[in-house]
């Protein structure tokens, strides 16, 4: 088998492949163009579009060249895989700020100093916005049946739910399959990688450069990502881990990978680490909190350099000492009118994606502290007086998240978040006494 092959398999990567004998012939006989697309819909990736990434990094790394497709033309019509309502539109000039601005992430992952390795940059708009519907209804829409259309499951599953389905989502999947014949006469790109709810595009597409050119692609997908606890991995809107510092900290990038599931570090210490395989082995039954924290540092470190890595981990061993003050905390400021007010409130007001009855909860099972020191009491009330010893305060909320909350004289207050999201606070209430019983996380270590 093909070297980059194996190490695809090795890593966790392969889900479906066309032709794949053939495909690991023609990688051993030489390099060729490959490529993904990502759509611009937000200003920066997050950690759902990491796998994706982690495979141009895997292609490059072993001699093939990368082909980033960054989709201003297909952002425009919004690809229905896996999305239960019409994507919102956005007007022509988010969509090419975004694309701007995640090409910066790509010239972080993939290597640019190599002339004949360094990553290709497209933007679909430039063909699909000249096309002309008539002739691209003549030359390409015919070989597109309606019937296998409605088969494939990004379609179907809509239709199944009687969610509405838009004639210009519809055409997504032909609109994707002529990316593929466009990069194959113009870039020589050969093949394909996506996720595996792609399958239907991309087969889709290597049909169509068949039929058009004679040319034989490929198509290689990976599997869709879940968390342990069955969550899909960054693709919800609230709580996303964004691949941009300036939307997520390098600290609460590396708390993300800290706080990883005991049963999906080995899985995504081979996914999102450059650690071979054969180290992963040799480590992999090393204490779990010392396999969190190489995933952590290593994931941290690709995306934002060696320095913030370090610091991160810093931070991180000297804020979860339990006599720890939290007075080197990042700070967000928080409303005025919380002081003389109940611990319900401030939580409320720092957390908005959590219930005043989870809040509750928390306080009844032990879960919020101030100052290193157990809230038993939901009426218990912030005032000045506990600002008067350091300036500000240190809020925990279970076992892994921290704020700190500073007087700022006639500006008010602030806090600040140094571990889990929102929706991972939400997590932690309903799963409470699951938590508590975990190993990983009675021991002591941050």
């Amino acid at each position: 088998m093909n070297k980059f092959l194996k190490e695809f398999k090795d890593r966790g990567f392969f889900y479906q492949c066309t032709n794949e004998n053939e495909l690991s012939d023609l990688l051993d006989k030489k390099s060729i163009n490959a490529y993904i697309g990502f759509d611009s819909t937000a200003p920066s990736l997050h950690v759902g579009s990491l796998m994706q990434i982690m495979c141009l990094r895997l292609l490059q790394n072993h001699g093939h060249r990368p082909i980033v497709l960054l989709g201003g033309g297909t952002t425009r019509i919004g690809d229905p895989s896996g999305k239960e309502e019409t994507r919102k539109i956005l007007s022509e000039i988010q969509i090419e700020r975004n694309i701007k601005n995640i090409q910066k992430v790509f010239n972080i992952f993939l290597k640019t100093n190599n002339p004949k390795l360094k990553p290709i940059f497209v933007n679909n708009y430039k063909w699909l916005g000249k096309l002309n519907y008539i002739k691209f209804l003549r030359e390409i829409g015919r070989h597109f049946t309606i019937n296998k259309m409605l088969s494939f499951d990004s379609v179907k599953l809509r239709l199944e739910r009687e969610q509405s389905l838009s004639y210009m989502e519809f055409n997504y999947m032909i609109l994707q399959a002529y990316d593929f014949l466009e990069l194959n006469k113009n870039k020589n790109c050969l093949m394909q990688i996506g996720g595996s709810d792609q399958w239907g595009n991309i087969v889709n597409g290597v049909e169509l450069i068949k039929r058009q050119t004679k040319n034989t692609a490929y198509g290689l997908t990976t599997p869709l990502i879940t968390l342990a606890s069955g969550a899909k991995m960054g693709k919800t809107e609230q709580g996303a881990i964004w691949l941009d510092k300036k939307m997520l900290s390098p600290y609460d990038y590396w708390q993300f990978w800290r706080n990883t599931d005991d049963r999906d570090v080995i899985k995504f210490l081979k996914m999102f680490t450059d650690i071979t395989i054969s180290e992963i082995e040799k480590v992999k039954q090393n204490n779990i909190n010392d396999l969190k924290i190489l995933l952590a540092n290593k994931a941290t470190e690709m995306l934002h350099g060696k320095k913030d890595s370090l610091n991160a981990e810093k931070l991180a061993k000297t804020t979860f000492k339990e006599d720890s003050s939290g007075k080197n905390l990042p700070n967000i400021k928080i409303n005025n009118n919380i002081i003389n007010k109940n611990i319900v409130e401030l939580v409320s007001s720092i957390i908005k994606d959590i219930s005043k009855s989870e809040i509750r909860r928390l306080i009844k099972s032990n879960g919020i502290k101030i100052d290193n020191q157990t809230i038993v009491d939901e009426k218990f009330i912030i005032d000045n007086e506990l600002f008067k010893k350091n300036g500000f305060v240190k809020l925990s909320i279970g076992k892994k998240k921290h704020f700190n909350g500073e007087k700022f004289w006639a500006r008010g207050y602030s806090a600040s978040t140094v571990g889990f999201n929102e929706q991972q606070i939400k997590e932690y209430v309903r799963h409470q006494e699951q938590l508590d019983g975990d190993g990983s996380d009675e021991d002591g270590k941050f």
